[in-house]
């Protein structure tokens, strides 16, 4: 599904300063695409450059938003119908291979390899690449637990 029409800003419960992602470039129940402008004024940035806490946390919200997705209606495009909570339970992989410079846009995709799921929450195991003009920048499987909060 082509997510250009999505606002993230709806779906994921992060704010500013703390939203790391801007556009869903494509989404399904199995895979998502973002892009993300690194601006001067993100709090992520050292020195010009957009850190690796950074990068992991654009990662993160990338990947909740797999799992994330399947708590909404499918015509729930102004995301109104749940409000969610998720967290990183585990990292069990990250490679940051080059932190990207400020002004960059970052593509991140990531990919669902396992899910669990409760009445209660849903645990899953993400994998995902963070790049920029096609350079890998970061690679990671990210377990995470996403929660309807009620």
């Amino acid at each position: 599904m082509d997510g250009h029409y999505l606002d993230i800003k709806k779906f994921l419960p992060h704010r500013a300063p703390f939203l790391m992602v801007d556009q869903v470039l494509s989404i399904d129940d199995e895979h998502v695409s973002t892009s993300f402008n690194i601006k001067p004024n993100c709090i992520f940035n050292e020195l010009g450059v957009f850190n690796e806490a950074g990068l992991l946390e654009n990662a993160a919200q990338t990947c909740s938003s797999i799992v994330g997705k399947s708590f909404f209606k499918e015509d729930d495009t102004e995301g109104e119908g749940v409000k969610l909570i998720g967290f990183i339970s585990a990292i069990k992989k990250v490679v940051v291979s080059l932190c990207p410079k400020v002004g960059s846009t970052i593509v991140t995709n990531a990919k669902l390899k396992s899910r669990f799921d409760t009445d209660q929450y849903s645990i899953c195991t993400i994998i995902c690449t963070t790049t920029l003009d096609h350079k890998e920048l970061l690679s990671c499987e990210l377990n995470l637990v996403i929660q309807e909060v009620k």
